[in-house]
């Protein structure tokens, strides 16, 4: 299976799973412990291909890429 993301997408992707996946309340929420060996791949995918991940300007580029994802969304997932 092959799955595509922007590059937009894959920062922000991998920015939120390496915040959450280690947390305890995120280790709850997946119940099903198979499903972490999904996880682990797509996040091992991401770090080994974002270069930007150790670049100087991460914080910047990161915030560039939350907004232009979020344009994107329009009204979807606001409260």
């Amino acid at each position: 299976m092959k799955i595509e993301l922007t590059d937009d997408q894959a920062l922000v992707l991998s920015d939120w799973m390496s915040r959450v996946m280690h947390r305890n309340d995120f280790s709850k929420l997946v119940d099903d412990r198979a499903v972490w060996s999904a996880l682990l791949r797509i996040n091992g995918s991401l770090e080994t291909q974002l270069t930007s991940i150790f670049a100087s300007s991460y914080s910047e580029q990161l915030d560039a890429a939350r907004e232009r994802l979020i344009g994107e969304l329009g009204e979807f997932g606001e409260r």
